[in-house]
């Protein structure tokens, strides 16, 4: 894999190094030696994949709070999709400042996400699907999220969104004074 620092301290965007054939390729994206070495968490508590049916399906901004916070790695399996995160640290340099990304079955990268940074993306195409490896435990009682489109962030989406959860579509504006 190679890693590219993002503007976001601690987030990585890792490249795949893939082998081809006449089969197709063959690449890793998930190395416990590669990520230690570049002094990211490299536990894995779970595996998870979504599969989005729509373009312009969007998820987030989500984040596990304390003291289930995670890390994670997001790659896109099949389709296309524009990758967000928001650094909700407060006491980081880049504190509510974002970082976007293509991810696609066809680019092979993919997005390190670290503890306290929310994570969202849009779907670009049709049938795409995305795959998390997570540091921590989901803990329904710790989520929390932000809204996509917060004029505090100012995120800059490639396309409006036409499917969101109620969920994602009702966080309240953002509170600076909330934890």
């Amino acid at each position: 894999m190679r890693f590219a620092e993002t503007s976001i301290p601690g987030a990585y965007v890792l490249t795949q190094e893939r082998h081809a054939d006449e089969r197709g390729f063959f690449a890793r994206v998930w190395c416990h030696e590669e990520l230690d070495a570049h002094g990211l968490d490299a536990g894995l508590r779970q595996v998870s994949v979504s599969h989005n049916k729509k373009r312009g399906t969007l998820r987030g901004m989500h984040v596990q709070g304390a003291p289930g916070l995670e890390n994670k790695l997001v790659a896109c399996t099949r389709g296309r999709l524009f990758d967000v995160i928001l650094d909700l640290r407060p006491a980081s340099p880049t504190h509510l400042r974002w970082f976007g990304a293509e991810l696609s079955q066809e680019n092979g990268v993919m997005m390190y996400i670290p503890e306290g940074v929310a994570h969202g993306y849009v779907t670009l195409a049709d049938d795409t699907d995305v795959l998390y490896h997570i540091s921590a435990d989901h803990r329904p009682d710790l989520a929390r999220g932000v809204r996509w489109n917060d004029p505090a962030f100012g995120i800059a989406w490639p396309v409006q969104p036409s499917v969101i959860s109620d969920r994602d579509s009702s966080y309240p504006s953002f509170d600076p004074q909330s934890p």
